[in-house]
């Protein structure tokens, strides 16, 4: 009997990580039953943060509360409460870009995701984890920071519309009735270390991942560019600062504190202990990509099993840069002969992958799955 450690992050927008996490382990379960396998669900920030650490610390609690979506929709959603007295806010649950179709890259905003971070405040809590990625919207955190109690106003002094179009007519920030930070403060949960603005920065990186065009994207950029001009004590090339839209800039100026992804996430549920000892492990993501190594759940998921000496292996919707580190690889729109198929059911062709790598456990170096694009639906993590 071996011990597998089973610690994938979510296939965004077609599998949760616990979800993905099961799958693969009742393949396994189904070639090798006698396995014991600890599933350690991952997040960097974005989508299934809340959940990883749901599924990592017990007494956790889920409260409900309904915000306005990336186009002010009502959007039923939640954040955690640690027992330690911790709130768990993620953007992707209240402002995220699987929340909207059709996409509408200069009106999406991030209000919604300040009001669940006020319910959390109501509530008391005594610190914050604010999850940033997969955001819809690239609007600096404006919309968040309205709700908060800051002023954004037009030349006329009124306040100027929500999104990123409303920043093209902003003429003053006003900051002095943001709401204070709670006691233990706000920690920044992410793994995007782009700067807000230029060529690595929000609109450009993240804004065609959202539905903008090249003119959109130039659009996108003068607009914050005009915002952090107006907010003063903060660096646009701050790292981090283009994270979410251009959220991580909207909450350092409200002075939270960045933090890490991934490796926040891996510390906070213990996976080294999980590691320690282990045969086996296996994580993995909806499309690994030349993004993935930099910071994302498989990478840090990889570091920590080098670090123990377990071989570790890769499952994804698509494989479109080379795995380095990773003793085997599985690409699902391989394993399913289309790509559209793995989409339709994902879980099905994770809980094949979970399969495939246990009658491979005793020759892991093998690769399986192509290194060439697929449609999958990791579609943005800023």
């Amino acid at each position: 009997m071996s011990r597998v450690v089973i610690a994938p992050d979510s296939f965004k927008g077609t599998a949760s990580a616990a979800d993905a996490a099961a799958a693969v382990a009742r393949g396994w379960h189904a070639v090798r039953p006698d396995d014991e396998l600890v599933l350690r669900p991952m997040a960097d920030g974005g989508e299934g943060t809340l959940d990883a650490f749901e599924a990592a610390v017990p007494a956790s609690r889920r409260v409900p509360v309904t915000v306005r979506g990336p186009l002010s929709q009502p959007v039923d959603t939640h954040w955690l409460r640690l027992p330690d007295g911790t709130g768990v806010v993620e953007l992707a649950a209240t402002s995220g870009i699987t929340l909207l179709d059709p996409l509408a890259p200069l009106d999406a905003h991030t209000a919604g995701f300040g009001e669940a971070i006020a319910a959390a405040l109501d509530a008391g809590v005594d610190r914050l984890l604010l999850g940033l990625g997969g955001s819809a919207g690239t609007d600096g955190g404006v919309g968040a920071l309205s709700v908060l109690g800051a002023r954004f106003l037009d030349a006329e002094r009124r306040p100027v519309r929500l999104g990123n179009r409303g920043l093209g007519r902003l003429a003053r920030v006003d900051l002095s009735g943001l709401r204070p930070l709670p006691v233990g403060g706000a920690l920044i949960v992410g793994d995007v270390t782009n700067p807000l603005l230029g060529a690595l920065g929000a609109a450009a990186v993240f804004g065609p991942q959202k539905g903008a065009d090249a003119a959109a994207v130039d659009v996108l950029d003068v607009n914050l560019a005009r915002f952090a001009r107006l907010v003063p004590g903060v660096s646009p090339e701050a790292q981090g600062a283009g994270a979410a839209g251009g959220t991580g800039f909207g909450l350092l100026a409200w002075g939270a504190e960045m933090g890490g992804g991934a490796a926040l996430v891996a510390g906070a549920i213990g996976l080294a202990r999980d590691l320690d000892g282990a045969a086996f492990a296996v994580t993995g993501e909806g499309r690994f990509d030349g993004q993935s190594e930099a910071g994302k759940a498989p990478s840090e998921v990889a570091r920590l099993a080098a670090e123990a000496g377990v071989p570790v292996a890769l499952v994804a919707g698509a494989i479109t840069a080379e795995p380095r580190g990773f003793a085997a690889s599985v690409a699902l729109a391989e394993l399913s002969d289309d790509a559209a198929a793995a989409m339709a059911d994902p879980l099905r062709w994770l809980e094949a992958a979970g399969a495939r790598l246990a009658r491979d456990a005793a020759r892991p170096t093998r690769s399986v799955g192509p290194r060439c694009p697929a449609p999958w639906a990791d579609r943005t993590s800023g």
